[in-house]
C-alpha cells in the first residue's frame, strides 16, 4: 500500500492559516512542462499567484493539482497546477510558510512524490512581483548618501 504524500495537507493548513489570520497565501510554481498558467507572467521559470479567496475562484486545493479561476489583467482565466511543481506557499505580509525542493518531471506528473521540507520565515519574501503602481522617487543629488549610524526618515514631496 503506497502512503499519500503530506504536502498536499500542509498546503491546505498553511492556507487555512494564512487565511484565519487575514493573510495573503502567494502559491510559488515552478513552470515546467505543459502548465496551465498564464506564462506571460512566468520570470525564471517560476509564477507567483495570489490564491485568497478574494482573488480566485472555486479553489480546489487537492492532492494532485491545484484549481481555479482568476483574473489576469481583466481577462478569466483558469489555471491548473500539479502539486509536484509547487515550491512554496507563504503569507505575503509575513513571509511565514513552507518551501519544498521542485520535484523532477514534466511538471504534469499524476502522482506527486514526498520531497524533503524546509521551513520558511524570512522578513520579507524576494520573490514577490513589485507593484508598478506608484513609482518612488530618487533621493536629491545635493544630499550624500547616508553613512550609517541611526535610520532616520525624511519628508519628501
Amino acid at each position: 500500500m503506497s502512503t499519500v504524500p503530506i504536502k498536499p495537507y500542509l498546503m491546505r493548513a498553511i492556507h487555512e492559516w494564512c487565511s484565519d489570520q487575514g493573510f495573503t497565501p502567494y502559491l510559488v510554481v515552478a513552470v515546467k512542462g505543459k502548465m496551465q498558467v498564464p506564462m506571460e507572467f512566468v520570470k525564471n521559470g517560476e509564477i507567483v499567484l495570489n490564491i485568497s479567496y478574494n482573488a480566485t475562484r472555486n479553489l480546489h486545493l487537492g492532492d494532485d493539482y491545484v484549481r481555479f479561476s482568476a483574473r489576469f489583467n481583466g481577462v478569466s482565466r483558469d489555471i491548473i497546477v500539479p502539486v509536484g511543481a509547487v515550491v512554496s506557499l507563504f503569507a505575503r505580509e509575513s513571509g511565514e510558510g513552507m518551501a519544498w525542493e521542485p520535484e523532477p518531471g514534466d511538471g504534469m506528473v499524476e502522482e506527486a512524490k514526498v520531497s524533503p521540507l524546509r521551513a520558511v520565515a524570512t522578513d520579507e519574501p524576494e520573490t514577490l512581483p513589485t507593484p508598478a503602481a506608484e513609482p518612488v522617487a530618487p533621493p536629491p543629488e545635493d544630499e550624500p548618501p547616508p553613512t550609517g549610524g541611526r535610520p532616520r526618515l525624511r519628508v519628501v514631496k
